[in-house]
């Protein structure tokens, strides 16, 4: 009887666990697609709405010695960095890789006032909720500009800072880009097709190369726009567009205190606007090969890694390359 009994708890036990992994995968906020890790909710309240931010929380064997946060960008989720979370883990850290509200598998507000401060304040407020009061916060593109905000909001909750191919190095109204308004750029979110997200991610990602397996993550972004929220996700698309483009962080960076790590490809030529900018506004954006060094050098403490063949997102074309030069400069 005792024997069963223990059977029973056992079975129990399993089935939680595997009910856990299932819940994972399942549809959540117009994204269905199966994390590589089980997947939390953060509920809070932000601008007087009630809001879930998704996470993934994986913690190493062992005790971690330190904890990072991953950041998205734009055209990313917190799945995107699977392969990161891994090495991370295997390295012996914590990892916390969330979705930012208005993207993936968080809520996507039909009204919000999306800002830098928001979005980094709600980032912190999670990390708080699972007693993460200090840790190296690491973004890429959009991603790295929270993550830049982030470092210059909570210093003291900012172990060391990571800034992978981040936007926001240059201030494109300044050098001549014209505004242009949200419901443009929604019209624009609204004609997105696979071929459109290709060709863009080819070009500017991946430094003109495609490789098959970049195609899960055009397949994941797509399959929000197509979901049962996809207007409201091309809404949320087209404001965060107008924060990156009159949010930029270039001008504050002088001001980070703590240890920072700038990670560029240099074939990268991101930048909001170029799209509308007149040709003669659109030759003088985009270069991370000058970027890199022009803002690296104005960083105090700050360490530049360059990857010369690589372009928007080395941790995905290159992610042997990558992951070295990231392990080779964490403690």
């Amino acid at each position: 009887m005792k024997f069963s009994t223990q059977i029973l708890a056992l079975l129990g036990a399993i089935t939680c666990a595997l009910a856990s992994v299932v819940r994972s995968s399942d549809s959540a906020n117009g994204l269905d697609f199966v994390y590589p890790y089980p997947v939390k909710s953060y509920r809070f309240v932000s601008q007087r709405k009630h809001f879930t931010m998704s996470y993934m929380d994986v913690m190493p064997e062992g005790t971690p010695k330190g904890s990072i946060v991953l950041l998205h960008g734009k055209n990313f989720c917190g799945a995107t960095w699977n392969a990161t979370i891994q090495v991370l883990v295997d390295d012996g850290y914590r990892v916390v890789a969330p979705d930012q509200v208005g993207f993936c598998k968080s809520t996507k507000p039909s009204e919000y006032q999306f800002s830098l401060m928001a979005l980094a304040q709600n980032t912190n407020g999670l990390l708080n909720s699972i007693g993460i009061t200090n840790a190296t916060i690491m973004g890429h593109s959009m991603g790295g500009m929270i993550s830049a905000r982030y470092a210059l909001m909570y210093p003291n909750e900012t172990y060391q800072l990571v800034m992978v191919d981040p936007l926001g190095l240059e201030n494109w109204f300044s050098l001549g880009v014209p505004y242009q308004s949200p419901d443009l750029s929604y019209s624009s979110e609204l004609e997105t097709t696979y071929d459109s997200l290709k060709t863009y991610q080819q070009s500017t990602y991946y430094a003109g190369t495609w490789l098959s397996s970049y195609d899960v993550w055009v397949n994941m972004l797509l399959s929000i726009y197509q979901g049962p929220l996809g207007d409201r996700f091309a809404w949320n698309m087209a404001e965060t567009t107008d924060m990156i483009f009159t949010q930029p962080v270039i001008d504050e960076l002088p001001n980070l205190q703590m240890s920072s790590l700038l990670m560029v490809g240099d074939k990268d030529t991101t930048a909001i606007g170029s799209k509308w900018a007149p040709a003669d506004i659109k030759a003088l954006i985009g270069h991370y090969e000058v970027l890199g060094k022009e803002v690296s050098a104005e960083i105090p403490g700050c360490t530049l890694v360059e990857f010369p063949l690589l372009g928007h997102a080395p941790q995905i074309q290159d992610p042997d390359t990558f992951h070295a030069a990231l392990l080779n400069w964490l403690p």
